[in-house]
């Protein structure tokens, strides 16, 4: 925590995004923002969110600043709430984001985001939290936000209480135990028409296929755990594309339909089952958004890459190994 003038304190922490190899979709409680099922991920070195939180006695409400512009505080006031009630005070926050990669575009900023807010708030507001205590304050912003409290692999559970405080994630293998590589293929860096929390409502209201999606979710993840504990990519990767495709099966039976894709993104999927046909261990995964994220292993990332480079529609590529835990940052 760092102090400034008149008393006010600040604190800075940085986060990073993860995909879900085994995903979510809907939510058990809306108001806690407690998932309908688990699910797991691996956190993203390449991409992060540097967030600085300023509690300020001279502020009479709440500010949000991301990538340089205010913004609406949105849950992000709801998260400075809890942090208000469980510290005893009443001072309004400014909170400053920035984002090294698009914002709203399928790359899930919003777990990165409210990971590090999480983190920047208790912090400047003197609560030693533990980081399951921070991973069920970030779960209120974002859901997938209390996975990226961890860094490697993770698991969020959906839990079963009412107050959604056995809803939190957990670290589950350490990246460096198991070192992978994520090429990720930008297909269009602009914000998605449909935020993934006004799709997910409207899928759970009116896709048949939605209860199948939330009765099979616990075995689909004991599968996929014990093909992270074993080492097993071509487990892993099978999995995370099934996962992916019942995941956009969800969306296209949505009234109206999700359709979150582009020219791009299916040609870059044939691509990766291209390469993969070739012989190269290589898998895809996309989230509520038009990007692709090719799973491999670190020698061949930049073959990956090299490829999706190649196809029509792909903007940018990033590579990036297993990123770290959210974690305060030192400011100068």
């Amino acid at each position: 925590m760092e102090h400034t003038n008149g008393g006010d304190t600040s604190a800075s922490a940085q986060a990073h995004s993860n995909i879900a190899l085994a995903k979510y979709w809907g939510k058990r409680d809306a108001a806690l923002n407690i998932p309908a099922v688990g699910s797991i991920s691996i956190t993203l070195d390449a991409l992060h969110t540097d967030t600085r939180v300023t509690f300020d006695a001279g502020l009479t409400k709440d500010e949000l600043w991301l990538d340089g512009r205010e913004q609406q505080v949105g849950r992000a006031g709801l998260v400075l709430d809890l942090v208000r009630e469980r510290a005893g005070i009443d001072l309004r926050a400014r909170v400053v984001s920035e984002n090294n990669f698009p914002t709203g575009a399928g790359l899930a900023s919003s777990a990165s985001g409210f990971a590090a807010l999480a983190v920047a708030a208790t912090a400047a507001a003197g609560i030693e939290a533990t980081p399951r205590e921070l991973s069920v304050l970030a779960r209120r912003g974002s859901a997938s936000a209390a996975r990226s409290i961890f860094g490697g692999y993770a698991e969020l559970h959906a839990g079963e209480s009412t107050d959604g405080n056995d809803s939190f994630a957990e670290p589950l293998l350490d990246g460096d135990a198991w070192p992978l590589s994520v090429v990720v293929a930008i297909t269009d860096p602009g914000q998605k028409a449909v935020s993934s929390t006004v799709g997910m409502q409207a899928t759970s209201a009116s896709s048949p296929f939605y209860p199948a999606w939330v009765e099979s979710a616990p075995a689909d993840l004991d599968r996929m755990r014990a093909a992270i504990l074993a080492h097993d990519l071509e487990t892993v990767g099978e999995l995370a594309e099934h996962s992916c495709l019942a995941l956009h099966s969800l969306m296209l039976t949505t009234r109206p339909a999700l359709i979150y894709w582009n020219a791009a993104t299916m040609s870059a999927i044939h691509a990766v089952r291209g390469l993969r046909a070739g012989g190269l261990p290589v898998y895809f995964t996309i989230d509520a958004g038009p990007q692709v994220k090719a799973l491999c292993l670190p020698a061949d990332a930049a073959a990956v890459a090299s490829a999706l480079t190649l196809v029509p529609g792909v903007q940018e590529t990033r590579t990036s190994v297993l990123g770290p835990a959210a974690h305060l940052v030192a400011v100068p």
